[in-house]
C-alpha cells in the first residue's frame, strides 16, 4: 500500500521559510518521480515541484520558481520541499506525490493527506 506522510507545515510570516518533508513506503521509491502539490479551497489542486528519480532535475511552476527547491533522499525514503521568501498566497495544503512512472514529473497517482502551511502577519 502506497503511503505518504507529509510534515513540516506551519504558520509562518511573510518573507519566513520552512521545510517540509515527505517519508513515502510501500512502493520503490528510487524508482518514481516525486511532485509536491498544493490544495486551496475552491482552487483545486495545483501542481507545484517536481524532480526526476535521482534527483538531478528538478521542475517548479512559475509561481514558486527561485523561492523553492524540492529535493529527495532515495536511502531514506523521502522528499523534501525548502519554501523561502513565503507569501500569503503561499498558503494551503501541500501534499507530496507520487508519479505515474520513472519519468514524467507532471502526472501522478497517489498523494498524501497533505501538511498546512499558513502565510500571515
Amino acid at each position: 500500500e502506497v503511503q505518504l506522510v507529509e510534515s513540516g507545515g506551519g504558520l509562518v510570516q511573510p518573507g519566513g521559510s520552512l521545510r517540509l518533508s515527505c517519508a513515502a513506503s510501500g512502493f520503490a521509491f528510487r524508482s518514481y518521480t516525486m511532485s509536491w502539490v498544493r490544495h486551496v479551497p475552491g482552487k483545486g489542486l495545483e501542481w507545484i515541484s517536481g524532480i526526476n528519480t535521482g534527483g538531478g532535475s528538478t521542475f517548479y511552476a512559475d509561481s514558486v520558481k527561485g523561492r523553492y527547491t524540492i529535493s529527495r533522499d532515495n536511502a531514506k525514503n523521502t522528499l523534501y520541499l525548502q519554501m523561502n521568501s513565503l507569501k500569503p498566497e503561499d498558503t494551503a495544503v501541500y501534499s507530496c506525490a507520487k508519479g505515474i512512472d520513472s519519468d514524467y514529473v507532471y502526472e501522478y497517482d497517489y498523494w498524501g493527506q497533505g501538511t498546512q502551511v499558513a502565510v500571515s502577519s
